[in-house]
């Protein structure tokens, strides 16, 4: 579990947080969100403006979107990638600046699974035609996403090893790039929940059926992002607490999984998020409606987590680590809309920060 400062310190959204050799100066994080726009996997001008701008905003850990770790990893033509040299230099100046400003660097990485090779959301987020240059993709079983979406090529044990060996070797181009912590991303429907859920993998050998079976993947990515990743260095997993579809993922398996994850020491931080891998979900959306779920992993399985989703307003926020129920909260959209939203969460609790210099003048 991260080291924490004395509880009389002030508002604990506030307070400095310590995962291994990497404190955070506060419990802000902005979450991954995809952009879409980068060029042969590349971060380009539009990544070190949107990160750099929100780590001047006072955030905690800055993380990228979700990053691939080979190109029939990618969601879209659009998605960044590490597993070149060109991106890691892109990503090398842009944990840089991040870092300078005081905030601690932070990349996702994973595989888009059974959902890659589509158009990005403003293009309909649909699978690519023959003339838009499509690659095919892969998944633990050939069960299409959805109709429409061309069935996914069964991995066989060699190709679950090619991705495997392809996120070790992002997690040391992200090492070499200056990051501070990785996130293995295995939520939202991609290729590490698609092992998870019996809806998606369909398996007879030993990366199918039972629960021991079906997260031997996400297992071994984890422990494959660790054995090239600093023992100093802290590492998250990315989870979707529950599918919400009937017969699907659920929290009860999440539990089980973080209990494991904590058991073997490789991973530092569950990220609880849910849904994304079925279009029949049915979420039960509300403000911090995936809050419970980081609760019952910290609680149960004595590792911590960072709650997402519809966190909004810094009493919120506060409120939900006072009650125990996460170490971290993950902002999102909210984040997007206000690149300096943990300057504004400081001020509404009557924290006062010090700005960077060069906008100090808008404070008051």
């Amino acid at each position: 579990m991260p080291t924490m400062d004395d509880a009389t310190a002030g508002p604990m959204l506030f307070r400095p947080i310590t995962f291994r050799s990497v404190t955070a100066r506060n419990r802000i994080a902005l979450s991954p969100m995809c952009q879409y726009c980068a060029r042969d996997g590349v971060p380009d001008d539009w990544h070190l403006a949107a990160l750099g701008q929100r780590a001047v905003g006072g955030g905690g850990i800055v993380f990228t979107e979700a990053t691939a770790v080979e190109p029939r990893g990618r969601i879209s033509h659009g998605c960044l990638g590490l597993y070149n040299d060109d991106q890691q230099r892109g990503f090398e100046r842009i944990a840089r600046f991040v870092a300078g400003q005081g905030a601690v660097p932070g990349i996702q990485l994973g595989h888009a699974g059974r959902k890659a090779s589509v158009t990005e959301p403003w293009n309909g987020n649909r699978p690519l035609t023959a003339d838009e240059d499509p690659w095919a993709a892969i998944a633990p079983s050939p069960v299409a996403f959805d109709d429409g979406y061309p069935a996914p090529q069964e991995m066989d044990r060699a190709t679950i090893a090619q991705v495997t060996d392809a996120m070790a070797a992002a997690v040391r181009r992200a090492r070499e790039a200056g990051f501070q912590v990785v996130e293995v991303h295995a939520a939202h429907g991609y290729l590490g929940h698609e092992f998870l859920s019996p809806l998606s993998n369909r398996r007879s050998d030993d990366y199918g059926g039972s629960l021991e079976n079906r997260t031997r993947f996400v297992r071994e990515m984890a422990a494959a992002a660790r054995s090239e990743w600093p023992a100093d260095l802290p590492l998250f997993l990315r989870l979707s607490c529950t599918d919400w579809v009937e017969g699907g993922w659920d929290l009860e398996q999440s539990v089980w999984l973080a209990q494991q994850l904590a058991a073997g020491g490789e991973v530092d931080l569950v990220d609880c998020s849910s849904g994304g891998l079925h279009p029949a979900q049915k979420i039960a959306l509300g403000p911090g409606y995936q809050a419970p779920f980081a609760q019952a992993v910290r609680e149960r399985a004595g590792i911590a987590t960072a709650a997402v989703g519809l966190i909004t307003e810094a009493a919120q926020a506060n409120a939900i680590l006072e009650a125990g129920q996460a170490d971290l909260i993950m902002v999102g959209r909210a984040y997007l809309r206000d690149p300096y939203l943990p300057l504004r969460f400081a001020a509404d609790l009557g924290v006062d920060l010090d700005w960077p210099v060069q906008i100090a003048r808008g404070k008051r």
